[in-house]
């Protein structure tokens, strides 16, 4: 059986090679490439890299709180969705707050409402909880994302881990399960902003697919060549082994058999099983059709397979939120697309029995403002808002059909109940059996909390306890 991929990789040293960095630089190339840089398995219970020995991630296993989530689903919001035209409506607000659209739907959940262009949702309120109250104040891209991405501020003199990199180090993959797919994947391309490893460093980043899951195959970034056959990488594969003079010049030395184990598992991503959980075509059409036939439904059906096969942690980063200019024009488009695929994603994981293990995180890193900008060149346009902004979740322990916290009556303020980015994120990490207090991997071995503590400064309105 192949070895299991492991986040920590213990003993690896500067210089050593990943099978995500193999498969990246190809694999395909002469061992050489691969000699002095062999490849280990540690033990699951082993500390995160780098973590002093004070870390509570060395405490017993009775110091961490009970898991009731395996993996997480972040819909990645980018540009900042709109809070009043989804999850949080303002209908009475006025026509320079609400354009065209003027309404608000009730859901299966008596009470709640949501705006009208997500009647999907709207069916499926018992299944999440709306958070309307998140806060941070930032209205720069930049900064709001690595706010809401880190819960710690921007500016300091560390460069804080983003949620995904944190979680794939202290759970690794879902127990139980045998992969070789990296336990943390963006689809498609990572937002860029800031480094999602922070100081942790790059073994911690997410591997990202590139491609687009719509396409006819699915080009995964280092998996899927475009415009390559399987049987012309099987071709490939030949040639190589048949040219590697070196490799059977060496056989049986440690450092040539890792290589050569590397080069195996990477050809079992390619070619093998393993890489087939991106193969959506072994889906039905009408499940298909029901995500959506376009990147962001597609995106959703890869990440439910994905959190199938025991990755612990996938961002699907959702382009096109940043509506300065011809917002309503962009949302007739847009929102219909996010409803139907954000409904199939979580129905789907009810379905299959994996919405109680997965947490499914809806949201960016603000709102948009909730009075319109109709002048030119804006012609009805939101910016950027972060005074006040939505949040879902759903699944993974959370409870479904509720509502945390309330805007102003315009949706221009936090009435009630003011939420903050690290509040959610420690929420989060309760519920997957991370310790708030542990200490992440740190190249330096200072101690560094996984949530900010009281010492830092940051305003906190504490654990969402309402819906845990």
């Amino acid at each position: 059986m192949a070895a299991k991929f492991d986040p920590f990789v213990p003993g690896l040293q500067a210089g050593q090679m990943t099978r995500r960095e193999a498969i990246k630089t190809g694999v395909l190339g002469t061992a050489s490439l691969l000699m002095g840089q062999p490849l280990s398995a540690g033990a699951e219970s082993a500390a995160p890299a780098g973590a002093p020995a004070s870390a509570p991630a060395a405490k017993p296993a009775a110091a961490k709180p009970a898991a009731k989530a395996k993996s997480v689903i972040q819909i990645w919001m980018w540009g900042g969705p709109p809070h009043t035209d989804t999850f949080d409506p303002k209908p009475d607000a006025g026509s320079d707050y609400t354009g065209p659209l003027t309404g608000a739907i009730e859901t299966n959940v008596k009470g709640i409402r949501v705006g009208t262009s997500i009647p999907e949702l709207a069916k499926l309120a018992d299944k999440y909880s709306i958070i309307r109250s998140m806060t941070h104040g930032i209205n720069g891209h930049e900064t709001a994302s690595y706010m809401v991405q880190t819960g710690r501020a921007p500016g300091g003199r560390l460069v804080y881990p983003a949620v995904g990199a944190v979680v794939t180090a202290f759970k690794g993959f879902v127990e139980g399960s045998e992969n070789l797919i990296p336990p943390y994947i963006v689809i498609t391309q990572p937002q860029g902003r800031f480094s999602e490893a922070g100081f942790m460093g790059i073994r911690y980043k997410p591997f990202a697919t590139g491609g687009d899951p719509n396409a006819a195959r699915f080009s995964v970034e280092g998996i899927i060549a475009p415009g390559i056959t399987d049987d012309q990488q099987r071709q490939r594969r030949e040639l190589l082994d048949q040219v590697n003079t070196l490799g059977r010049f060496m056989q049986g030395d440690p450092q040539m058999e890792a290589a050569k184990q590397a080069k195996d598992q990477a050809y079992d991503l390619i070619l093998g099983d393993a890489g087939k959980v991106f193969d959506l075509s072994e889906e039905k059409e009408e499940l298909r059709l029901r995500y959506g036939r376009n990147t962001f439904g597609q995106a959703c059906l890869a990440a439910r397979r994905l959190v199938e096969k025991g990755v612990t942690y996938v961002t699907i980063n959702y382009a096109g939120w940043d509506t300065h200019k011809d917002h309503f024009q962009i949302m007739r488009r847009k929102l219909p697309e996010m409803d139907k695929g954000m409904a199939t994603l979580i129905a789907d994981l009810s379905d299959r029995g994996l919405l109680d293990t997965t947490i499914v995180w809806w949201g960016g890193e603000f709102g948009r403002t909730p009075e319109i900008d109709w002048k030119s060149p804006w012609n009805g346009g939101r910016h950027h808002y972060g005074p006040v902004f939505s949040t879902v979740v759903a699944g993974g322990g959370f409870k479904g059909g509720q509502v945390v916290g309330e805007s102003t009556a315009k949706g221009e303020q936090v009435k009630d109940r003011p939420v903050y980015p690290c509040d959610l994120i420690a929420s989060m990490y309760q519920l997957l059996g991370i310790d708030p207090e542990a200490g992440l991997p740190h190249p330096m071995n200072e101690f560094v909390r996984a949530i900010p503590g009281p010492d830092e400064g940051l305003k906190s309105g504490g654990l969402l306890t309402e819906i845990m």
